[in-house]
């Protein structure tokens, strides 16, 4: 083939290759912001409106901290996947409350956890005065947060579970599931149970299903929660804070 048919070819195959990443580039670009789930107003409303509750809204995250007292424990929170972050607000607007708990909602890159490569000093350099950190996510954002958790002192899986293996490392782990949860199901908890640590505390809410741990309104293919956000929330509280003050 002579030289320069062979460069018009290579331009060619180059060209449609480009094309092709681009295209895929924009695929995944929109694929990402079409059908994200938002934050129920109603229940967001009252957070904002808690004098109790600090909110700094960053980048990279949303920061709920106690507006009295010392927040020396942090959670990092991951959202699942195609969340809008602020839909986790009420979930641990009681923990910073009753808790003493500073939360960091993280805001993943394209509203997929796992395209978000960011460390979890990303997150905690939020909120620099708290001393002891806990990582931890919904669905996806847990399966990501079992990546990061290395780097925390504790983890708490929010209906979800890990994909690496932790059993092996010093870890206190913490895992909530939901009994009507029709995605992340005990089943598929329990399968996974390996990959924690042998000290791991699993902990099953009665009446919650998956979209329970947060305020998103309903998910595709979930299960019918019987038991009321406030009844998911106080449990959450509670386990949560159980293990907050274990770290204090």
């Amino acid at each position: 083939m002579p030289p320069k048919r062979r460069r018009r070819v290579l331009r060619w195959i180059f060209g449609i290759l480009g094309g092709l990443v681009l295209a895929a580039v924009a695929g995944i670009l929109i694929w990402s912001q079409v059908g994200v789930m938002a934050a129920e107003p109603e229940p967001l409303a009252a957070v904002r409106a808690d004098e109790r509750i600090t909110i700094s809204d960053d980048s990279a995250g949303i920061v709920l901290a106690p507006r009295t007292g010392e927040s020396n424990v942090g959670l990092v929170f991951i959202p699942g996947a195609k969340v809008d972050p602020w839909g986790y607000a009420p979930t641990l607007a009681d923990l910073v409350v009753d808790e003493q708990i500073t939360a960091v909602i993280t805001k993943p890159w394209l509203n997929l956890a796992f395209f978000d490569l960011r460390g979890l000093s990303s997150f905690t350099d939020l909120a620099p005065d708290v001393a002891s950190w806990m990582v931890g996510g919904h669905s996806l954002g847990g399966v990501r947060s079992c990546q990061l958790a290395a780097d925390a002192e504790a983890l708490v899986l929010f209906a979800s579970y890990c994909a690496n293996d932790l059993s092996g490392i010093d870890l206190s782990v913490l895992s909530l599931a939901g009994s009507e949860d029709g995605l992340s199901t005990p089943e598929k908890i329990a399968d996974a149970r390996d990959l924690l640590p042998a000290d791991a505390e699993m902990v099953e809410i009665p009446g919650a299903s998956h979209a329970s741990f947060g305020a998103y309104g309903l998910q595709a293919g979930d299960g019918t929660p019987t038991a009321s956000a406030a009844e998911v929330h106080a449990v959450i509280t509670a386990q949560v804070g159980e293990l907050a003050a274990a770290l204090r």
